[in-house]
């Protein structure tokens, strides 16, 4: 340790205040007694976020030691998800909010500069001890008493300053790139889909309008609950295809959620063959990939239709076609009927779609792959811009309380 630093524990240089705790009817629509949650803490960030504020019945008395104070810490101390347990935001006015039952107030005492500590409660060292204190249980409990026992290095409070200094800068010019960053691989992404959309809505000559069910030579829909049942799954067996195994162009199975030989013979007519298309037919509409060569085989899961294309579709071009924005804002607009957004397997054989002919469809996925070969190369390059500024933000933390920043 660097001198003139000492390590203390948490607990002999801050007071700990517990959440207001109140009943299920209290909460009201809007209210003047506001309550900060965990939610409004964000993860990535640990900036507090205003988006979502509980209130309750302006008749309940908020005690001031339960409201947040210009120059504390509230900390969330119960959550069913390990990665929000811990988690901090430093407050920086007196907002005369109150924090709830599930969330605790930290305020330094003792020569401890407040934003000092924030910044150390965000450091892998920090991230390190909650992750070794989580209980394991349903609701992930965090015990002040075990809390008080983090070891806090410190020097004295001018060069504390000096290092918020420092850090605040860094973290600023950091966030900047960042925000950058994320712009430009939204960008990338966007010229993508805008490129996607003209095609399918600025036709050129040769296409044809028909429904969807004319121009493949088949739609099925994947079995029903009744033939297929949890006791049927086997880790590690032949994968089951469900919307949620799609992601992107791509299908990532899941072990767990897999069925026998046996069971495979009895479900063969929902066997999946290479070049198929599996759509999903509920929840997030127009999810769509294309069966592989290694895909062949898989079965279809409940929660799909399998599209079996024609000598009038490259099943690739359909893809491409059924997760444009005109095509997708259709189907989603047949879902909206249902409480969870789903549509029929006679939806998807009435959909219309505009159609060139094959000559064209390869010309134009050759296009397509092109400019998907640029875009993805582009988003590698901004996907590792922010992860090279995360890790320089945790580098900096790192030497900050070590003593060599």
């Amino acid at each position: 340790m660097k001198a003139g630093w000492k390590t203390e524990p948490l607990g002999d240089l801050c007071e700990f205040q517990r959440g207001l705790t109140y009943a299920k009817s209290d909460e009201v629509d809007v209210s003047d007694n506001v309550v900060l949650r965990a939610t409004n803490i964000d993860l990535t960030t640990n900036l507090l976020d205003f988006a979502e504020l509980k209130y309750i019945n302006d008749k309940v008395v908020v005690p001031d030691s339960k409201k947040v104070k210009k120059g504390s810490l509230i900390i969330c101390t119960a959550s069913g998800s390990k990665s929000h347990l811990g988690k901090v935001a430093y407050i920086d006015d007196d907002f005369g909010y109150a924090f709830g039952g599930f969330m605790g107030m930290i305020t330094p005492k003792n020569g401890l500069v407040p934003k000092y500590l924030f910044h150390l409660m965000t450091s892998d060292a920090y991230k390190d001890f909650i992750g070794e204190l989580s209980d394991g249980a349903n609701i992930n409990n965090l015990k002040f008493d075990d809390l008080k026992k983090f070891q806090v290095p410190h020097p004295k409070r001018d060069e504390q300053k000096r290092i918020i200094g420092i850090l605040d800068k860094a973290f600023e010019s950091i966030a900047t790139a960042k925000a950058n960053a994320e712009k430009n691989l939204q960008n990338t992404r966007a010229l993508f889909e805008s490129y996607l959309q003209d095609i399918f809505t600025q036709r050129g000559p040769g296409w044809e309008e028909k429904p969807l069910g004319e121009c493949v030579q088949d739609i099925s829909t994947g079995p029903f609950g009744s033939l297929l049942h949890k006791s049927d799954y086997e880790r590690g067996g032949i994968p089951l295809v469900n919307p949620i195994n799609i992601e992107g162009e791509e299908i990532i199975p899941n072990k767990n959620k897999a069925v026998g030989i046996e069971t495979a013979k009895r479900l063969a007519s929902y066997t999946l063959r290479e070049n198929d298309i599996v759509i999903a037919r509920r929840g997030e509409i127009g999810r769509c990939a294309v069966i592989t060569r290694n895909q062949a085989g898989w079965i279809c899961g409940t929660g799909c239709f399998i599209i079996r294309s024609s000598e009038k579709t490259d099943p690739h071009f359909l893809t491409h076609l059924l997760r444009s924005k005109p095509y997708r804002a259709q189907l989603e607009g047949v879902s909206e009927r249902a409480t969870m957004p789903s549509i029929s397997n006679g939806d998807l054989q009435k959909l219309v779609i505009g159609l060139p002919t094959i000559p064209q469809q390869r010309h134009i996925l050759s296009l397509l792959d092109n400019l998907s070969t640029e875009t993805q190369r582009l988003a590698i390059i901004y996907q590792s811009k922010l992860a090279a500024l995360e890790i320089l933000k945790k580098s900096l933390l790192h030497q900050a309380f070590n003593g060599n920043l």
